[in-house]
């Protein structure tokens, strides 16, 4: 809690206590204890708090204008604002501002009066006169925050002789009151301002020039009233020899005063408006700016320019852009990018981008202005690289002239680069280096060009769906032909061809193009875009750009490939484009749209690598054709060679070698053809994809598929980019190196092994260098001996560390090309996911189970690497969401339904076996797919295995019976093997199983659950840990409400789903008939319909039921029953006759007591309702009804025929009709009306109403009955569905009216 401050009054409640005060000094407890809530609240750091507060008491205020509040209000506000906390004058500075604006009948000059009272500054302490200083600063910011003192003059004179009296406390306030008075001032009228200028300002330039607060007051009135500035100061140039230093320190003042809030000051911009209202613009910025402030080297004064550079770039014309944008300021920003590396260092260019972003958004209409800055931008460069990113957000906002002449800049950059127009700039790390190579013009070319198509690419990757078609188009001509073709000679139907390099293309530049040229045909791949005048096929863009590169083939003569096409590789071309046109034919099917989009693919790829995609362009087409041909030519399949593999595979090993470059695009594309083939899927071409993510096989088989990687030549290529920034950061690499040292030590120490120590050894004998027990009395050895003995040991040294090196080096290659195993492992994953994405009813799936555990297995167990840690979690997430979750899956075993339960009990077996939970986990989940596959399939695939166990000798006890025998499950081996997991759960202290996974098994199969809950009681009886576990698993158990629901008689999904089936077929058939006006005999239905009620009653809370209890009462109440209401009272009843008798003494609100009832004397002859429903008495009766109620109730009890007395519960034999059987009417009452004997029980009439007899009743509560047919019912449903006669109607009615009158005590 914080401490109060001295300044704030005490609360009404702390007064009180403390005693100290007992006097209302403060006349607190006039008000209420909300008003002075609000002013705590209003010092509360919460904005939302505050400001709430301060309307609170706005509205309190309103409705008592004239009262004591608003005079202790704006005592407490005044005295807010000098409070200790330092946080909270400001709030009250805004409260008072308010109040002051809502309540113009305020004077100003009094509230002025009062805070100068408050806290006088020749009166208080030397403690107190920071708090008093700043209450008569916020004071007076809030007589001008509520827009009234500008408009009251002598309050304004006021104010401004105060804020002069506080300027001089300039030690705790600085520039504060400066600041407030130039912005009063900013805002009065002219004559206001012409009258106090002589009291505010001095005649001294010296003065003027000597603060930024100063100098910008004088700007202020030589905007505002420059005649009275004239008269009072004369005629002044500020941007004279004599002012600029001058101008220099008082930006320098101006930066350091906004170091902290990282902004623009003022000051700057006005001056900067002045100097270009007066036509001094250049000489500003060119003495100011450039040759004052940069030359500081203070960082504060330069992101002063930087600023000034960005907010001046909407004020320029052309001529002064190009003046700025080629000066010393844009290559001191351009540094400050290239330095400002490290994570904690301020980065100037995101402020950069926006200024930029709000000049380019701001002129829409002026492209030349737009590609004027654009340009110079991307012309400040490091060495030749730019310094602005490639992708850079700001191109957004260009116009399309703009936008296009952008890029054709970008162009001729590339093909003539211009590095004299370039802002060029070195770091001093660069400058000092005397490697001469980094300072040649080809470098500076090199970099340029890669930038430059990268630069392209990013255009058209952020701007495809605002760019022009056919500047897109442009973009990808550029990269295809500047990437695999060279021009031999100019011609006019290529536009490409017309425009030489000035410096020639290296092969380093040409292979970044190539990079970037796939790069933009995925963004082009993925959005499907067509070239304009070209969509009436509707191609995509790899379509068009192989229709360019069969131009530029066909005019060898003026272009010709970088590697050139032998005529095998030009017939695969030619054969290309022929199978296009044979897709066109199918281009309604889906599948024909992929495989187009993988042999365009591969076909662009023939231009970049010849020689290895030519056999893959051949294959890609002889498996289209058969794909597509697969149906008409099935019957030519005998003149087939028999060895030849199937389209599926061999597509499939074409998809595997595309995966296994590091492509992305390959990747999508791979992934959308194996989308279209997984359904002609072999278990041959499965094995194909499980011998790559086999562990045991993948490490062994490296010459299935080569994993290519381009990472070395990533590399060298950004080796030369990242030049500038290992220079930058000399310091920390040479510590790195200094501990890459120690680290090469310590791996040397222990790479030394027994043989080297043994020829050591023998190299140091030989020389004498070691000597034996007399060895003190040898002489020394000579010069040429140790000469020799040092040549031996160095050379011997020499062969040790090259051995040490290979050693490293062949480790350094394993970890790589494991690396790069596990990378292919994760984008074959990719066919494994479509799988069971598309496919999950497919047989194969199935097949996918213990090589994914497999490797779950491997990667839980060295997971220690980030590849490793990707693998594991797209396993995973396949394996639990694709498969294990999937909704659908395999419905035709076939004769797969013994191999599967051996499965099952494999998993589970192994899932025991694991060495953590984890791992486990998934084998047991792996099981309960299996089980619900088994379970899914019906048993007439089944038919042929189970009659050879049959002849086999198999006992027949053992096959499954009931409702499972209509599945392929054989739950007596399910039960022995889960039953054989939970002993082991329960007896085995480290097992790897879990609670959750039986839990599990039990929710999924509650049949299991029945048949393994007598193992669970049987442990409860045992020692100490299995009796916890098992009682923690039978109470989980038990607290399932479906189990406790399902238990009794299983139902599988199919006979669920075939009852919901026939309902619906019913009802649809009910409407039908109604709607044709058709009269049906519905006797037997009816019968049928009261059949099946007892047995879907026992299901009546398990999942799914609720629509199953829907279509059945809606077609009861079709044929004339109503659906019966649930008597919620008697469950609360039942509990009541158990209770204590401490709780029966208690009173109940609305009850009389035992003493005070009155007895019925004519209860004895009375006779229990017919509809079974007790009669109430004692301590059940309800309340007290009216006397008319209570007579009709009277009359309609009969008196029973044998004079049997009243009970307070029926007898047991008594019958109690079927909530389905309809109310009779009076008439079928009086003819069944005999004494309680139906069933053969007579009743008792000493037999009191026992406990027993209520925990009997209870679990039937709710439980609808089976009951015969009543005559009324019979006579209904062989009545018309749409005619129904009156008496019908009225006997329904009575019915409905009986049946609320029986729901009633």
């Amino acid at each position: 809690m914080e401490s109060r401050d001295p300044a704030q009054p005490m609360s009404p409640g702390e007064a009180t206590q403390s005693g100290a005060r007992p006097a209302d000094r403060y006349g607190l407890l006039k008000h209420s204890r909300e008003f002075l809530d609000f002013f705590w609240d209003i010092a509360k750091p919460e904005q939302e708090t505050r400001l709430a507060a301060t309307e609170k008491l706005l509205e309190y205020l309103r409705g008592r204008p004239k009262g004591s509040e608003m005079k202790y209000a704006l005592k407490r506000l005044i005295t807010g604002l000098g409070v200790g906390r330092e946080t909270a004058r400001p709030c009250y500075s805004l409260a008072l501002a308010q109040l002051l604006q809502s309540f113009e009948d305020l004077p100003l000059c009094s509230i002025l009066q009062q805070i100068q009272e408050k806290y006088d500054l020749h009166q208080v302490k030397k403690a107190m006169l920071r708090p008093a200083l700043f209450a008569n600063l916020f004071g007076v910011l809030a007589l001008f925050q509520s827009g009234r003192l500008v408009k009251d003059q002598e309050a304004l004179m006021k104010s401004v002789k105060l804020l002069q009296a506080l300027a001089q406390y300039q030690n705790h306030l600085q520039e504060q009151p400066r600041k407030a008075l130039v912005d009063i001032l900013s805002e009065v009228s002219k004559a206001t301002l012409q009258e106090i200028l002589p009291e505010v300002l001095k005649a001294d330039l010296n003065i003027i020039l000597s603060s930024p607060e100063q100098l910008e007051l004088f700007l202020l009135a030589q905007q505002k009233v420059p005649s009275k500035l004239k008269k009072l100061v004369g005629s002044v140039n500020l941007f004279s020899d004599e002012n600029v230093p001058r101008l220099v320190n008082v930006l320098k003042m101006a930066a350091s005063s906004v170091k902290k809030d990282r902004k623009l000051p003022a000051i700057a911009l006005d001056l900067l408006r002045l100097a270009l209202k007066e036509d001094k613009f250049p000489r500003f910025w060119k003495e100011v700016v450039e040759q004052g402030l940069l030359k500081m080297q203070f960082w504060p004064a330069s992101y002063l320019c930087f600023r000034l550079l960005g907010a001046a770039l909407p004020l320029l014309t052309k001529e002064q852009l190009h003046l700025v944008m080629q000066g010393d300021v844009i290559r001191h920003y351009g540094e400050h990018v290239c330095t400002a590396k490290l994570p904690k260092q301020f980065k100037f260019a995101p402020e950069m981008d926006d200024y930029v972003g709000t000049f380019l958004e701001g002129c829409q209409d002026d492209p030349e202005r737009q590609l004027a800055v654009l340009v110079a931008f991307s012309s400040v460069t490091n060495q030749g690289l730019p310094v602005t990113p490639t992708f850079w957000r700001v191109v957004r906002f260009l116009s399309p002239p703009a936008l296009q002449g952008y890029v054709a800049w970008l162009r001729a950059m590339f093909l003539q680069p211009d590095l004299d127009s370039l802002v060029d700039f070195s770091t001093n790390n660069q400058k000092k280096a005397q490697d001469s190579s980094l300072h040649m013009p080809e470098r500076a070319v090199f970099r340029l060009r890669k930038w430059i198509i990268f630069r392209l690419v990013s255009i058209v990757d952020s701007l495809h769906l605002e760019m022009e078609e056919a500047l897109t188009e442009q973009v990808a001509r550029f990269c295809l032909f500047h990437s695999f073709f060279v021009t031999k000679k100019p011609t006019s139907q290529i536009p490409e061809t017309k425009h030489p390099f000035s410096f020639p293309l290296e092969n380093q530049a040409r292979e970044a193009v190539s990079s970037a040229f796939f790069s933009l045909l995925q963004t082009l791949s993925t959005q499907f875009k067509q070239a304009p005048g070209q969509t009436q096929g509707g191609q995509p863009w790899t379509y068009h750009l192989v229709q360019f590169a069969d131009l530029l083939l066909n005019h060898s003569h003026n272009v010709t490939t970088v590697t050139p096409f032998t005529a095998q590789q030009r017939q695969a071309w030619d054969r290309m484009l022929q199978t296009l046109k044979e897709l066109e034919a199918h281009s309604a099917e889906a599948r024909a749209a992929a495989f187009q989009h993988l042999l365009l693919l591969v076909g662009i790829h023939l231009l970049k690598s010849p020689a290895e995609s030519c056999d893959l362009l051949g294959d890609i087409q002889t498996c289209i054709r058969k794909s597509l041909g697969e149906k008409p030519r099935r019957s030519r399949t005998k003149t087939i060679d028999p060895q030849e593999p199937p389209w599926v595979e061999v597509l499939v090993e074409i998809l595997l070698a595309l995966l296994a470059q590091p492509s992305h695009l390959m990747r999508q594309v791979a992934r959308s053809v194996f989308g279209h083939i997984c359904s002609h899927l072999t278990p041959r071409a499965l094995q194909l994809i499980l011998d790559v993510l086999n562990p045991e096989t993948s490490e062994d088989e490296n010459d299935r598929v080569v994993v290519t990687d381009d990472s070395d030549e990533r590399r060298l290529k950004g080796a030369e980019d990242k030049s500038e920034e290992g220079e930058d950061n000399r310091s920390s690499e040479s510590e790195e190196e200094s501990e890459g040292e120690e680290s090469e030590e310590e791996e040397r120490d222990g790479d030394v092994d027994q043989g080297f120590r043994e020829q050591l050894m023998t190299v140091l004998q030989a020389g004498k260098a070691l000597g034996g027990e007399d060895s003190e009395n040898e002489e020394e050895l000579g010069d040429e001996a140790m000469m020799a003995l040092d040549q031996s040991l160095a050379s011997l040294f020499a062969e040790q560390k090259l051995r040490i090196q290979a050693r490293r080096d062949e480790k350094n290659k394993l970890q790589k090309e494991k690396a790069l195993r596990r990378d292919f492992q994760i984008r074959v994953l990719d066919l494994v996911e479509v799988l069971v994405t598309k496919q999950p009813e497919n047989a194969l799936v199935l097949e996918l189970l213990e090589p994914l555990l497999s490797i779950i297995r491997r990667s839980l167990r060295s997971s220690s690497s980030k590849q490793e840690q990707d693998l594991l979690h797209k396993t995973a997430r396949i394996f639990t969401h694709h498969l294990c979750r999937a909704r659908r899956y395999c419905h035709d075993l076939g004769e797969r339904a013994g191999a599967l339960h051996a499965q099952v009990e494999r998993l589970v077996q192994q899932a025991g076996r694991q060495p953590d939970s984890p791992t486990a986990l998934y084998h047991f989940n792996a099981s309960l797919y299996l089980l619900r596959v088994l379970k899914g399939n019906t048993a007439e695939g089944c038919v042929h295995e189970t009659q050879e166990k049959q002849k086999a000798g198999t006992d027949p006890s053992h096959m499954p019976t009931g409702p499972q025998a209509a599945s392929c499950l054989d739950l007596n081996l399910v039960t022995r093997v889960y039953s054989t997991a939970l002993s082991s759960f329960l007896t085995k202290r480290n097992s790897p199983l879990t609670v959750p996974m039986f839990l599990s098994l039990f929710s999924r199969h509650p049949v299991l659950c029945q048949s393994l809950l007598p193992i669970l009681v049987q442990h409860i009886t045992g020692p100490v840990r299995p009796r916890h576990q098992a009682c923690l698993l039978l109470q989980k158990t038990l607290s399932m409400r479906e189990n406790l629901r399902v238990l009794g008689e299983a139902q599988t999904k199919a006979q669920h789903q075939q009852a919901l089936s026939s309902l619906e077929l019913l009802n649809v058939l009910f409407r039908t008939c109604k709607h044709e006006k058709l009269t049906l005999d519905l006797t037997v239905l009816l019968g049928v319909l009261q059949g099946q009620q007892q047995s879907l009653q026992q299901g009546a809370h398990s999942t799914g039921s609720s629509r199953l209890h829907d279509l059945y009462w809606q077609a009861m109440k079709t044929l004339g029953v109503q659906r019966p209401k649930l008597e919620k009272k008697d469950a609360k009843e039942i509990p009541s006759a158990t209770q204590s008798p401490i709780s029966k003494k208690r009173k109940k609100k609305g009850f009389l007591p035992e003493t005070k009832k009155r007895k019925k004397r004519k209860s004895e002859d009375g006779t229990p309702a017919e509809d079974g429903t007790p009669a109430a008495t004692g301590g059940s009766q309800p309340p007290s009804m009216g006397r008319k109620k209570r007579n009709r109730t009277k009359a309609k009890v009969p008196a029973q025929a044998n004079g049997t007395p009243t009970t307070k519960s029926p007898a047991p034999g008594a019958p109690t009709r079927s909530p389905s059987t309809p109310a009779k009417s009076p008439k079928l009452q009086k003819k069944n009306q005999k004494p309680s004997q139906v069933n053969g029980a007579p009743g008792s009439p000493t037999e009191p109403a026992g406990q027993k007899q209520h925990q009997k009743a209870l679990p039937k509560k709710g439980v609808l009955g089976k009951s015969p047919l009543s005559a009324l019912a019979r006579k209904k449903a062989r009545l018309s569905l749409v005619i129904r006669s009156p008496s019908l109607l009225q006997s329904g009615a009575k019915k409905k009216a009986q049946v609320r009158k029986a729901g009633k005590p």
